[in-house]
């Protein structure tokens, strides 16, 4: 009898626990995997573990190892720092990998049937882009080099000992002078190394100060590295400007294998040595274009389109071991996928719902690696978790190896997600989108909608993860998000009809999906709300100039004013030139009829601002300028200013939490 009622109240205990919201306190129970890596033999994967830690307001990553089919699941790395980049050498006998065990983040080189590890560097700078020479001899890698000089030679006088001067001015002649999340650009540029794996001297390969940080590939020779660099003369005006280069490693010389107007990036040799493929388009300068994928002669003679028949961006290439074709992944209408396209251009799907990277919103990404007899590993997610563990190969369905979330989510109701198309006011056009229900959703009720709106804005939410969304709809909303025009994965006319017009069209689509929602006659249409980050706090502040349907709005990180942005944001060069028809002096009317701020003095709603005190992507001044506009114009508003944080203000998860919080505290306010 004492074992029965003890079952029946540990029943009774986990039953009412599964009934408990997600709240602002689980960001930091959330983990994702990352970085996933299948050994050459296809055998056992290392993938990255990634956990929020409470103490310090940060991640730790640690590495994991998996046999293909699930079994000895265990840790290889004790977890205490940061271990990271996990990779195979080509005989799958050694793991390399970044580590900041002990202190500045190193390369630490581990032998697999020992555990015998090794720290091979002593740098001062961080490496990245970690690969093996194709004889598992070498390494080469990125790192920052200083500038060689300063354009500039001031001569101070010292000062006395003991004097407290202010510090030294900064002297600053770069057109990009600083960048979001890193600050003010360092007078330094990225080169790529070698490295013997012993350890030892890291000899720089490319030369000058010119940065070197796409990515690179060794081939199969081992002779010489292909690599992705903008190294033209004018490259600070044509920033997309990037060709493929060659470089001899014993010589040090450079040849450049692209020589068209646009972006030739990811180069990759092909197994037998014969060919490159890379990524690019020929630039016309429009907001969207897709990166499409190449194939060359290693010489870089009769370079040719592969895959003409797919509108999609390709990216992560990996040639199968036959030199036959590529694995790849993609973006398509929400989805991010696997495939598999031969050197004809036809492409078959392996996987989806690849990604989960993004913990706050649902955006796009996901990473996959292959091995030599081409199984593979990947990112898998769904609105119901995070990145986690699954594996594939061709003709067998995906399985997931791990659920690193189930001891959060086991004992936590989550808002179910359904997937909606529905027509734009504007021209008819399908548009697609997601609604986020409250748990325990009872569609007799009428609930609060809360329309969030995403960034880019060449960017794509779809069927994935976002602990945002989770946090509105356990606070009681119907939450719906979606991909108006303009958004990626659509293909390259959908993602261009906001060229030049943004915000236009798109403002019809988001309105036509709550009316969408609406007809579904679960929503109290007295309590709509409206937020949005980036170019969703563009189009959140384009929304509350235009209609007054919204109680409520929450306008965060957005673009104001478009002429003081291209002048003040971190890439201008990039900005005019693509999102505009000229100079902000010679299109003054064009920048200002899509600047929220000319719409300022038709706002009614309660409108709050909210940014990152170092965002430079879109700077506090235009948090500020509009801020001042409404208040000017008596509106109820109020300015959140984030702190240590820029654009990215999730990659904290206590800023997440505060973004959620005041969000949620708003709009309850304007109930």
């Amino acid at each position: 009898m004492r074992l029965t009622i003890l079952a029946i109240c540990c029943f009774c205990f986990f039953g009412l626990a599964a009934q408990s919201h997600f709240e602002l306190q689980d960001i930091f129970e959330l983990e994702n995997v990352n970085d996933p890596r299948i050994s050459p033999d296809g055998e056992t994967i290392v993938y990255r573990r990634d956990a929020k830690d409470i103490m310090t307001d940060g991640t730790r990553s640690q590495l994991w190892i998996v046999d293909y089919d699930g079994s000895n699941n265990r840790p290889l790395t004790d977890g205490l720092k940061n271990d990271y980049h996990p990779r195979w050498s080509p005989d799958g006998k050694k793991l390399v990998y970044t580590s900041n065990r002990n202190g500045k983040p190193q390369l630490f080189v581990r032998w697999m049937d020992s555990g015998i590890e090794n720290q091979i560097s002593h740098f001062t700078q961080t490496p990245s882009n970690v690969k093996w020479s194709p004889d598992g001899t070498h390494l080469a890698f990125t790192m920052s080099v200083p500038a060689t000089k300063s354009s500039l030679d001031v001569q101070l006088p010292k000062k006395p000992a003991g004097a407290k001067w202010v510090d030294p001015p900064i002297y600053i002649d770069k057109l990009k002078y600083r960048s979001d999340g890193s600050g003010y650009v360092k007078d330094a540029y990225t080169h790529i190394f070698i490295l013997p794996i012993e350890g030892g001297y890291a000899r720089q390969l490319t030369p000058g100060n010119i940065n070197h940080s796409g990515q690179f590939a060794w081939s199969p020779d081992g002779t010489s590295i292909v690599f992705s660099a903008n190294r033209h003369k004018n490259a600070t005006y044509e920033p997309a400007n990037s060709e493929i280069y060659e470089i001899n490693i014993a010589s040090g010389k450079v040849n450049a294998l692209t020589d068209r107007l646009g972006p030739d990036a990811n180069p990759s040799f092909s197994p037998d040595g014969k060919w490159i493929a890379y990524t690019g388009y020929d630039d016309k300068y429009l907001g969207y274009q897709v990166s499409k994928l190449y194939v060359m002669e290693r010489s870089g003679a009769n370079p040719r389109l592969v895959s003409g028949d797919l509108d999609r961006d390709v990216s992560n290439i990996h040639w199968s071991a036959d030199s036959k074709g590529f694995y790849f992944q993609y973006d398509d209408e929400g989805h991010t996928k696997i495939a598999w396209m031969d050197l004809a251009g036809k492409h078959t799907d392996l996987a989806n719902e690849v990604g989960g990277l993004s913990l706050g919103r649902p955006y796009g990404g996901g990473t996959f690696s292959v091995s030599s007899n081409g199984r593979y590993a990947f990112t898998l997610t769904a609105p119901d978790h995070p990145a986690d563990l699954a594996v594939g190969e061709k003709g067998q369905a995906a399985r997931r190896l791990t659920k690193v979330n189930d001891d959060l989510f086991a004992y936590k109701a989550l808002g179910e997600v359904e997937e909606i198309w529905y027509t734009s006011s504007y021209d008819k056009r399908k548009v697609q989108g997601w609604i986020c229900k409250p748990p325990n959703f009872d569609p007799s009720k009428k609930y609060p909608l809360l329309l969030e709106i995403h960034g880019g804005p060449f960017s794509n939410y779809g069927w994935r993860f976002s602990a945002e969304i989770q946090l509105y709809a356990a606070a009681g909303y119907v939450v719906l998000y979606t991909n108006p025009r303009g958004s990626t994965s659509y293909g390259a006319e959908f993602g261009n009809l906001i060229h030049h017009n943004y915000p236009g069209q798109d403002y019809d689509d988001l309105i036509s999906g709550v009316d969408a929602v609406i007809d579904k006659g679960y929503i109290d249409e007295d309590q709509l709300y409206v937020t949005g980050g980036s170019g969703g706090g563009v189009l959140t502040a384009w929304i509350v100039g235009n209609t007054n349907r919204f109680r409520a709005a929450v306008v965060a990180k957005p673009v104001i004013n478009w002429t003081s942005f291209v002048l003040h944001a971190d890439n201008p060069a990039f900005f005019y030139k693509y999102w505009f028809p000229g100079l902000p002096w010679e299109e003054q009317e064009n920048y200002y009829k899509r600047s929220p701020l000319s719409l300022a003095g038709k706002v009614k709603t309660p409108t709050m601002l909210l940014t990152g005190e170092q965002d430079y992507r879109t700077p506090m001044s235009e948090t500020e300028q509009y801020y001042t506009a409404l208040k000017l114009n008596k509106v109820e508003t109020a300015m959140v200013r984030i702190q240590s944080s820029g654009h990215g203000i999730a990659s904290k998860p206590s800023n997440l939490i505060n973004k959620v919080a005041y969000i949620l505290a708003w709009f309850e306010k304007y109930k």
